[in-house]
């Protein structure tokens, strides 16, 4: 399944090996996720993860972002920007992840802020889920 997957899932996933977060980050280390990305995109997750309270929470070091961020883009699939569509969202770095969405044909964005991403995605046809509801639609195939 192509998704585009949210920052505050990816630092989720980096922050419990409980969740569903993180079962989707190992989901997409195994293939069965294939997440779409583009050069906005990548550089807000190493932005963010980069951030000192969000290593802090980790526990990462700089260089096991940069292992991890690695790791992550050679199991993406890189999207070019062709329309940009915005204003659509209230929030630029929502936009980001619509647009990736819009112009890599996503099936759905995969967040934990489904009321940020409801008023417009339903536009381009794009499903908004949870990472439970994504992980439970991956268990029925």
């Amino acid at each position: 399944m192509r998704v585009v997957i949210d920052t505050s899932v990816i630092v989720a996933g980096l922050r419990s090996r409980l969740g569903a977060s993180n079962r989707l980050l190992t989901a997409i280390a195994h293939r069965r996720v294939r997440p779409l990305v583009t050069t906005a995109v990548f550089l807000e997750y190493e932005a963010v993860l980069l951030r000192a309270e969000q290593r802090l929470a980790t526990g990462m070091s700089e260089a096991d972002v940069s292992g991890f961020l690695a790791a992550l883009a050679a199991a993406a699939e890189p999207v070019e920007i062709s329309f940009r569509w915005r204003p659509q969202l209230r929030d630029p770095a929502d936009e980001l992840m619509l647009e990736a969405a819009v112009n890599g044909r996503a099936a759905a964005i995969v967040t934990h802020n489904l009321t940020d991403f409801s008023p417009a995605a339903p536009r381009f046809s794009v499903r908004v889920l949870t990472p439970s509801l994504l992980l439970n639609e991956l268990s029925k195939r």
